[in-house]
């Protein structure tokens, strides 16, 4: 599933592509994937104008000038791409816009048809049921409040970054790659971790997440950002993926092992319990 690298880069992407077309067509091939019940209610941007592109967790937001929003939820293997109009469309292809004065338009695609598309009005879009329960932006909390989060939890480390109610946009890939370079182990109970490891935790957080945005996210299989290219920073990963392979670190064999159901990467050495 794209994380928030992942979504931040193809944000950054459309909105230097996006910003300022206007709206000629709505088109819905899949129609499971719009959520709204009133199948016609996506059809009210048509000849509005893209004013915004933003990001909430792992979605994105699409903002235009009559007060309208839509969401887009990548979920495993969705994918918004910016093409032109004269390319074939494949069968995996379920929604797009096409833009006045543009021979590009906004596709969505989605093989295994997880994600999902919802308009609402810009004003709602925060009380939305998709976004009222998200956490804080993780690369917006300075120490003091990202310690709030964490102070008077029990449950395991890992399970709490995974958690979008805690803090919104960490997944599988990059809470590994974030404990590992903390030197934190996944099963770490939060209420017995000191001031000290939860700063390692913090500083992780943002060391790791910004590095990634700035490599355009992590392709493991199905991940393009809006252009249809590849991320760079599975080149950059540390131990997620690399079991059985020595620790870049300190040179120990990375283990993986189940933490409430999902594959963990970790350093043996460096993550001691």
């Amino acid at each position: 599933m794209p994380e928030l690298p992942e979504v931040e880069t193809i944000v950054r992407c459309l909105r230097r592509r996006l910003i300022g077309l206007e709206v000629e067509a709505v088109r819905v091939v899949f129609r499971p994937v719009v959520r709204n019940r009133e199948a016609s209610f996506l059809n009210r941007i048509v000849g509005q104008e893209v004013i915004n592109l933003r990001r909430r967790g792992k979605m994105v937001l699409v903002d235009f000038s009559g007060g309208l929003t839509v969401i887009v939820h990548l979920k495993m293997t969705g994918q918004l791409l910016f093409c032109p109009n004269a390319e074939a469309w494949d069968k995996h292809t379920h929604f797009a816009i096409t833009f006045r004065a543009s021979d590009e338009e906004l596709r969505f695609r989605d093989v295994r048809k997880f994600g999902f598309i919802l308009g609402v009005r810009t004003a709602d879009a925060e009380g939305s049921k998709e976004l009222s329960s998200l956490g804080p932006e993780p690369l917006t909390l300075d120490l003091s409040s990202f310690l709030d989060r964490f102070r008077g939890r029990r449950g395991r480390l890992k399970s709490l970054l995974l958690n979008q109610r805690v803090i919104a946009g960490v997944g599988n890939i990059y809470a590994d790659e974030i404990l590992f370079k903390a030197g934190l182990h996944p099963r770490a109970e939060v209420s017995r971790l000191g001031h000290r490891r939860l700063e390692r935790l913090w500083s992780a957080v943002g060391t790791v997440l910004n590095e990634a945005i700035a490599f355009k996210g992590t392709t493991v299989r199905d991940y393009r950002d809006a252009e249809g290219l590849e991320g760079l920073f599975q080149n950059r990963l540390q131990v997620y993926g690399r079991e059985g392979e020595p620790c870049p670190r300190c040179g120990a064999v990375i283990k993986r092992i189940r933490l409430s159901g999902r594959g963990t990467h970790l350093c043996p050495r460096c993550q001691r319990r």
